[in-house]
């Protein structure tokens, strides 16, 4: 577990991650813990999809892979038997972190309070404003000044998990949906590495005692937040 991790912190900070899409942010992660420049060792990557090109990534790497997309008669996987098959592989890895990074499947309570390990999801918006999808969107028409993405703790309410860390950016008057997303996912590729840096390291807890007690301390009121200018 992650605060025991924290204690022998020579040891890398083994990490699941769960995907659905391309993996740029996945991405990001294998190059870090490729490089020695995250103390991080991905000890598997759960896709819900079998087209996603996270796969490739994982494989490329040598990362073991789980693909729970479909049960045998080629009917797409229901979530209970996706977070049955799910639990026993995490089970299986014991990792200290499960990293959501584009995973588009709704998990019950009881899937996140059995889990091995403490849960992190990354959401393109500043939370508590904007959870749900298709936020790029629904920032251009509300004319918001400020967007980015948030790195949570996992919940069963949907995306209302305690807010670890933010970065932040100005929307400009000409962005789109999609350069807004492409901007935001260029913040995104550094406020994963950092957030789990700084977990890795003990800076942020995940202890729920610790989360809710945090005004009480010496420590920095979270979210940290990460400003940067695109």
């Amino acid at each position: 577990m992650l605060d025991s991790h924290t204690k022998a912190n020579n040891t890398p900070l083994r990490i699941a991650v769960l995907v659905s899409g391309s993996g740029s942010n996945l991405q990001v992660l294998i190059n870090a813990m490729q490089a020695g420049a995250l103390p991080i060792e991905i000890v598997g990557v759960i896709s819900n999809r079998e087209d996603a090109y996270s796969i490739t990534r994982a494989n490329d790497a040598d990362i073991p892979v789980a693909v729970l997309s479909h049960v045998a008669s080629g009917k797409r996987m229901g979530i209970k038997t996706f977070e049955t098959h799910a639990s026993a592989q995490l089970s299986a890895w014991q990792p200290d972190l499960i990293v959501l990074a584009g995973f588009m499947r709704v998990l019950s309570s009881s899937f996140i309070d059995n889990a091995p390990a403490p849960m992190i999801n990354l959401h393109p918006s500043l939370l508590p404003a904007y959870k749900g999808l298709d936020t790029h969107q629904r920032i251009i028409q509300a004319g918001e000044r400020h967007h980015g993405c948030s790195i949570h703790v996992v919940t069963a309410e949907l995306d209302a998990g305690a807010v670890l860390t933010q970065a932040l950016l100005e929307v400009h008057q000409k962005d789109t949906a999609d350069s807004l997303q492409t901007r935001v996912q260029q913040l995104e590729h550094q406020l994963l590495p950092w957030t789990i840096l700084l977990l890795a390291k003990g800076v942020l807890s995940l202890n729920n005692e610790q989360l809710s007690n945090q005004q009480h301390t010496h420590m920095p009121m979270l979210p940290l937040r990460l400003y940067v200018n695109h």
